[in-house]
């Protein structure tokens, strides 16, 4: 009966661990949070648009389940930029955010590295976020393992 219990009980761990999706690419949108807010909900970071000190929400609001295709290309200072399609669900907290958050900033980082600061001024409701560059060719090829490119159906 032990026997029985301890094979039910590993087969309980083992299983979901080995039908795990492996990420290949880290993909998080951060909004600009609340300054009074504790450690605990944010984290303070040096603005390169405005140059001021602000705090960012430590919970992201996209990540990288949220994108479904992205499409890269080359940028003129030698690295990649790349135009991210959201799904229903990336869509929907994309078009929120540029509701309520406008006037503020979107912080975007991947593989843990940030990329680039989006200015929010106007409604998104498309679903695609636009990185202008700083991308490198390691990244584009962890998306590449990650997502479908824009325009090309999935394999």
């Amino acid at each position: 009966m032990k026997a029985f219990c301890a094979l039910w009980l590993w087969l309980l761990v083992a299983l979901p661990v080995g039908f795990a999706k492996e990420r290949h690419c880290i993909f998080r949108v951060h909004a600009q949070g609340n300054p009074q807010d504790t450690e605990v909900f944010s984290t303070a970071v040096r603005a390169k648009l405005s140059g001021k000190d602000v705090a960012i929400e430590k919970i992201p609001r996209i990540s990288e389940q949220d994108v479904i295709a992205f499409y890269p290309y080359p940028a003129a200072n030698g690295t990649y930029g790349a135009l991210f399609q959201l799904d229903e669900h990336g869509r929907i907290a994309l078009d929120t955010l540029s509701i309520e958050r406008r006037g503020s900033y979107l912080f975007v980082f991947i593989n843990g590295r940030p990329i680039t600061e989006l200015a929010i001024d106007k409604r998104v409701s498309d679903g695609k976020i636009y990185i202008a560059s700083g991308l490198t060719a390691a990244d584009i090829e962890s998306m590449k393992k990650e997502w479908r490119l824009l325009g090309k159906t999935k394999r």
